[in-house]
């Protein structure tokens, strides 16, 4: 180790990246979860040339409202990187965010990665990852850092099934001994949700919503399963009229999200069931024991506990801070680095 490398390792603030497809959230080692800002980065465009005007939380307010001159870009798709210079732009703004120490002190970083990542995917996250001023990158599997912040005993002897709904991706695996028995990355997740709904209105009710507005309707009335009394609530929502081309408000039911979700939602359930099917007999015994834990912000869409635990008859539990989970996990691997080495992986 140089004398620069070691001056570096002495200033610097270790961290955790989950990588979102929605949210990106770090982790800085002591000090637990610092910043949680969307994955957007808006640029300003003149004569060709690229400047960057705002990223996070500045930029997502930008999505579908952006002049000719301003372009705001999502870098993350289906939890890998779809934009590499724009990623690379993005790691760049949070880890100065966090990281305010003297220019020389590189921090060592963990970045979650989905379980399905091709090598050219995760090469292209540790590389955009060094870029932005890292000192080393190790990259841990998304459904691990997910189990580890939600707090399950993935180092004993018996199973542990847990489903991670991201914005990009769904995780299904099962867990024994701290390490992966059985996963499934699908690329199913909460913008697979907001697509169906922006399809519904449009075939349904001839309306044309944006991104932002979808996402709304999702979190505030989205439901994995009918309501029992067949509408359920509603809210008042405004888009463009697709027969005459004008404004337009309606009304939506909770009972109609659900019924655009139906496909979103039995693809999740599909995944779960194959993981089930694939289990050895042991650990699938300590499944019915424990039951399935669900992370990530796609878990809080209302009622899909019931929805999994109507389809596989097992106990389903949400995490504590389901939409911090993999965050808080990857932030423990570095944390408690020797115990889990086996997890980081530093060199693919």
């Amino acid at each position: 180790m140089s004398l620069f490398d070691y001056f570096g390792q002495i200033f610097s603030s270790d961290m955790a990246i989950d990588l979102g497809t929605a949210n990106t959230l770090i982790y800085v080692k002591s000090r637990g979860v610092i910043l949680s800002e969307p994955s957007v980065v808006a640029y300003h465009v003149k004569d060709g040339v690229k400047k960057v005007l705002a990223v996070g939380e500045d930029a997502k307010l930008m999505l579908g409202r952006t002049p000719g001159s301003i372009e705001a870009i999502r870098p993350m798709r289906e939890g890998v990187i779809a934009d590499f210079d724009t990623a690379e732009e993005m790691i760049k703004h949070f880890i100065r965010k966090v990281h305010k120490r003297s220019t020389f002190s590189k921090p060592k970083v963990i970045v979650c990665v989905p379980h399905g990542a091709t090598p050219v995917e995760k090469r292209a996250i540790r590389q955009s990852v060094m870029s932005a001023g890292a000192r080393r990158a190790g990259l841990i599997a998304e459904p691990i850092a997910a189990a580890i912040g939600a707090g399950m005993p993935i180092t004993d002897p018996t199973g542990n099934m847990v489903v991670d709904i991201g914005g990009g991706t769904t995780e299904v695996a099962v867990l024994s001994l701290g390490d992966i028995v059985y996963a499934r990355s699908i690329r199913v997740g909460g913008d697979r949700m907001d697509d169906a709904i922006i399809s519904y209105l449009r075939r349904q009710q001839n309306l044309l919503i944006g991104e932002s507005t979808a996402e709304r309707i999702k979190t505030t009335i989205g439901s994995a399963r009918m309501p029992d009394d067949g509408r359920g609530a509603s809210m008042q929502i405004r888009g463009r009229d697709l027969l005459n081309g004008v404004p337009k408000e309606i009304d939506i039911s909770q009972a109609q999200v659900a019924e655009a979700l139906t496909e979103t939602v039995q693809q999740i359930c599909e995944a779960v069931m194959t993981a089930l099917e694939t289990t050895p007999p042991d650990l699938a015994a300590d499944i019915v024991d424990r039951g399935v834990m669900l992370t990530g912000g796609g878990a809080l869409l209302g009622d899909l506990d019931l929805a999994l635990r109507e389809q596989t008859g097992l106990a389903v539990s949400i995490a504590d801070e389901s939409l911090n989970c993999v965050a808080l996990g990857t932030g423990k691997a570095l944390e408690y680095e020797k115990q889990l080495r086996h997890a980081i992986d530093y060199d693919s």
